[in-house]
């Protein structure tokens, strides 16, 4: 079973794929999911969506690297906050936001020039400035890219 089931609250979901996008090209940090012999971890990246597929960086060491070698399943959300809307009832207050959250294969990225573009659209969300990045840096970096299979957003109070 796929977790991706119909969507409950049909008027809140975006069905445009150039809106989905925009919300990936708009966020900085990406939450992901990753299942460790049936045991869930999460923890948020830097990200970058180059219209295709989504890429993080990380050292080559450490959890999530470890649970991507044995379980490359990956699932993805980003979402864009704009405050919330009031309620005169307690249950009542909701957020104000566009969401989008994807199921996808993470690739350990190898070949040096797609490594490079990676990073380059990563540090791009934070400077207008141009990086070399050292051999040796490149090296002990990870880059992984997220093939993505499926995608659904939502939207509330926008």
């Amino acid at each position: 079973m796929h977790p991706h089931g119909p969507m409950r609250r049909k008027e809140r979901q975006i069905t445009e794929m150039a809106e989905i996008a925009d919300i990936l090209k708009s966020g900085k940090v990406m939450n992901i999911a990753l299942s460790d012999d049936n045991v869930p971890f999460t923890v948020p990246v830097f990200y970058a969506y180059d219209g295709k597929a989504v890429y993080f960086h990380s050292s080559l060491a450490g959890t999530k690297i470890a649970i991507m070698k044995k379980n490359s399943k990956i699932c993805f959300s980003v979402s864009l906050d704009n405050g919330h809307l009031e309620s005169d009832k307690a249950c009542d207050f909701e957020a104000k936001h566009r969401t989008v959250i994807g199921f996808g294969n993470a690739v350990f990225v190898e070949d040096e020039a797609e490594k490079t573009k990676a990073l380059d659209l990563i540090v791009a969300l934070f400077t207008d400035k141009k990086f070399e990045y050292p051999a040796n840096s490149l090296r002990g970096t990870a880059v992984i890219r997220i093939d993505i299979e499926s995608i659904k957003g939502k939207k509330h109070g926008i």
